[in-house]
């Protein structure tokens, strides 16, 4: 599930990339994860569990410069639902790469 701004609200493009700290969180079912691209770049972000395997990628595409917001419906690539546990959300975006904890109770 993906919605993204277009960095028009305020008339400026973020300065520097940036991954936010989701939002609910702790939560359930769905939160929303956001990050800043001071320029079209090349992304990914990734959701993996506390043993370090990948759940589920939610992006693998280029975006535009400005501000963004994802949701993650706290399922697998296949469709199951996780269990309730830490998880890790990576945002890889040109050089820039930074890593956020979340937790999901169901």
């Amino acid at each position: 599930m993906y919605k993204s701004g277009d960095g028009e609200s305020g008339g400026q493009l973020p300065t520097a990339f940036a991954l936010s700290q989701n939002y609910p969180n702790p939560f359930n079912p769905v939160t929303e994860i956001g990050f800043s691209l001071p320029s079209a770049s090349e992304v990914r972000l990734e959701v993996y569990n506390i043993a370090g395997q990948k759940v589920t990628t939610l992006v693998n595409s280029p975006m535009d410069a400005g501000e963004h917001q994802i949701q993650w419906d706290g399922k697998v690539d296949g469709g199951e639902s996780v269990a309730t546990g830490i998880y890790f959300y990576r945002l890889q975006a040109g050089d820039f790469v930074e890593t956020k904890k979340m937790l999901l109770l169901k």
